[in-house]
């Protein structure tokens, strides 16, 4: 295993795995040039064995690879919860497996030999990937935490005001008063800490869907 990295938590790194020596050298070279920091494997064992950086980045998976290939370790990571952003980098590719592969989820299928331009930018869209996963996944835990501090009743509240009910519709299913629903309505708003309605639909979407 090679590492290049600044140490720097937030910054981003590219995790490359190709049983090639040569290719990850070359890559790691470039890719350190801009910036960007590296770990390489040698294959995928060895990163599934590995412990991986919290950090913001992408995964370039050789496709053939002695043991696991680079389309197994994509379907080991997923199974595995892990939604890093994965760039192919293969020599033997062919259609029918780049499709499958970007039906999975991968950004990009790259032939070698690869541009450096073009694989640069295949890894600045998936770390730019990640970069959002990450954010939003942040938003969706704090919402979740706040969402998890409304009572029973305001949590029916807020599920019928996403839904586009009125008072007087949610009165009416709750079996409540009109004036009870906008007490429930304005406690729910600011825990929430909702500006508009449009604001709260955007928090309630935010929302793990297990949760709500």
């Amino acid at each position: 295993m090679g590492v290049a990295t600044s140490g720097i938590a937030d910054s981003p790194i590219t995790i490359l795995v190709d049983d090639d020596a040569t290719v990850r050298d070359a890559l790691e070279e470039l890719l350190n040039s801009v910036g960007i920091d590296t770990m390489s494997f040698s294959s995928g064992q060895e990163l599934l064995d590995a412990k991986l950086p919290d950090r913001p980045g992408c995964l370039v998976l050789d496709v053939r690879m002695p043991g696991l290939s680079g389309l197994d370790l994509q379907h080991l990571l997923a199974a595995k919860g892990i939604l890093t952003p994965i760039v192919f980098l293969t020599g033997h590719g062919d259609i029918a497996m780049s499709v499958g592969a970007m039906k999975a989820g991968a950004v990009d299928f790259l032939t070698k030999p690869v541009r450096d331009q073009t694989f640069l930018d295949a890894v600045s869209t998936a770390i730019a990937k990640d970069v959002a996963r990450r954010a939003a996944s942040t938003v969706s835990r704090k919402n979740l935490a706040v969402y998890e501090t409304l009572t029973p009743r305001e949590r029916e509240v807020l599920r019928l005001v996403v839904s586009g009910a009125m008072n007087k519709q949610i009165a009416s299913d709750l079996g409540i008063s009109e004036i009870t629903v906008k007490l429930h309505r304005s406690n729910m708003m600011k825990k929430m800490n909702a500006r508009s309605i449009s604001h709260l639909f955007n928090i309630w979407q935010s929302l793990p869907v297990d949760s709500r």
